[in-house]
């Protein structure tokens, strides 16, 4: 009975985003986009499509979204917003960050991407434009990962800092205590593998079109550079995502290498009071905030 419930809500839900959708105006980039697609299926076979199509959509996206972290470090009036003013970056660590994240995206991370063509193969995963799923279909399939994505995250990150193993894999990532945007991926070649598995259950699960590939990459790098910028800037739309995270959530994990395990959501935390430590912290800023008012 409950699940036939849950799945007339999910229906009525459908219908009514179908109805909003319906009375939207058209998109204007949806005609110059489809062109674009349909260019490059005429141009490109399916392989090299979901293998070097894939790596310039993980490049580009990292690193364009670095950027606006990377420019805040020169703007002084973005100091306000960085959450450990103490320690600012350097161009010596984001240059060995740099050298590592090359190696890990074209010596670990692109061996995989080249699994993708045969996943998309084994699986019948369409590519055509019409058979693409609608916006908020991508949306919720994005969602859906995000969540699989961040229970695996939680349990594998909270293991990889148990006191054996810390110190052979995850010690890496917590090499700077204050991060930074391009440090998102920065890790040991296991942790790449390890904690990156995460982001593969959810395309298994819900991978219909092979645009998902590209959607979820763009989605979980927003996500993961957000969070490791350093800078807590007001109005994030990210933080509009009930149970965000956020930066400042992260960075305290870098700060105290303890609690808040979580990639993107605060849930698995808080169930297990592993975000104590961090209310406690939070509590004590906003006493130190109304002293320093009066």
């Amino acid at each position: 009975m409950a699940v036939n419930d849950s799945v007339n809500i999910l229906n009525s839900a459908y219908l009514a985003v179908e109805y909003i959708d319906s009375l939207l105006p058209d998109n204007p980039l949806q005609q110059p986009f489809k062109n674009a697609w349909n260019y490059m299926l005429d141009n490109y076979t399916k392989f090299q499509i979901a293998t070097w199509g894939s790596l310039l959509v993980h490049e580009v996206s990292y690193f364009l979204l670095c950027v606006p972290g990377f420019v805040f470090q020169f703007i002084p009036y973005m100091q306000k917003y960085k959450i450990q003013q103490d320690k600012p970056e350097t161009w010596e660590k984001q240059w060995k960050c740099f050298k590592t994240l090359l190696f890990n995206h074209f010596f670990i991370q692109l061996p995989l991407i080249c699994g993708t063509y045969y996943f998309t193969e084994y699986f019948n995963i369409p590519y055509g434009w019409e058979e693409m799923p609608r916006w908020y279909v991508l949306v919720g399939q994005c969602f859906g990962c995000a969540v699989i994505e961040d229970a695996w995250h939680y349990f594998l990150h909270r293991l990889l800092h148990h006191k054996r193993i810390y110190k052979y894999i995850h010690k890496v990532h917590h090499e700077f205590v204050s991060p930074f945007g391009m440090q998102a991926e920065y890790a040991h070649p296991l942790e790449t593998l390890i904690l990156g598995a995460g982001f593969f259950i959810g395309i298994v699960v819900f991978c219909n079109h092979v645009i998902l590939l590209w959607a979820w990459v763009i989605c979980r790098l927003m996500e993961t550079i957000d969070v490791h910028s350093g800078y807590d800037v007001p109005l994030n739309p990210l933080h509009l995502i009930p149970f965000y995270a956020g930066a400042r959530f992260h960075d305290f994990h870098h700060m105290n290498f303890i609690g808040n395990y979580a990639s993107t959501f605060t849930w698995w935390d808080r169930i297990f009071g592993t975000d104590s430590q961090f209310i406690a912290y939070k509590e004590k800023e906003k006493k130190q905030q109304l002293i320093t008012k009066k």
